[in-house]
């Protein structure tokens, strides 16, 4: 089984708004904007291709921030984003595998790709993960700490250094 991995570009933007559209259901429009006005972190994300050339996974970073995720916090755990906003981060917005890959390694090559970038140039990862996901182990299993939760999510931080506050 031969992949390749690949730095994305904003050319990749169509694609990554018809991946996430099929998977989580949500409407095209507002998929659309969300990846044209959230600072999709293109350089760093990834495309998993198979031998023909075939997308088989796409983990989409984003440097936005935790607020545009979740205006609850604000009100909510005003110091808490505070403290956390004071350090540098960059956010996982999807990260999908094609059905036929799930539960093989391609995950952790996708994210082990970026692993020393995001080691080097940030404080920590930020994981939203919305409750009607299977992907919360997952992630814990990854080092994610949760730190907040409203109606929609549960926002973890996976920690990269020992600057990022543990809860």
């Amino acid at each position: 089984m031969s992949i390749t991995l690949h730095r994305m570009t904003s050319a990749d933007s169509r694609e990554t708004i018809e991946w996430i559209t099929r998977q989580y259901g949500f409407d095209r429009n507002e998929v659309a904007w969300w990846v044209e006005n959230l600072h999709f972190n293109w350089p760093l994300s990834v495309k998993a291709t198979d031998g023909n050339g075939t997308t088989i996974g796409l983990l989409n970073m984003s440097d936005y921030r935790i607020e545009e995720e979740t205006e609850a916090i604000i009100s909510e755990q005003p110091e808490l984003l505070q403290k956390l906003n004071a350090q540098r981060y960059t956010a996982v917005f999807s990260f999908i595998v094609a059905e036929p890959y799930r539960h093989t390694p391609l995950n952790q090559q996708m994210i082990m790709e970026i692993w020393e970038e995001l080691k080097a140039n940030y404080d920590f990862v930020f994981v939203p993960v919305m409750h009607r996901l299977k992907t919360h182990q997952y992630w814990k299993r990854r080092g994610a700490i949760e730190f907040f939760r409203d109606q929609q999510s549960i926002y973890y931080i996976i920690p990269l250094n020992s600057k990022t506050p543990l809860f």
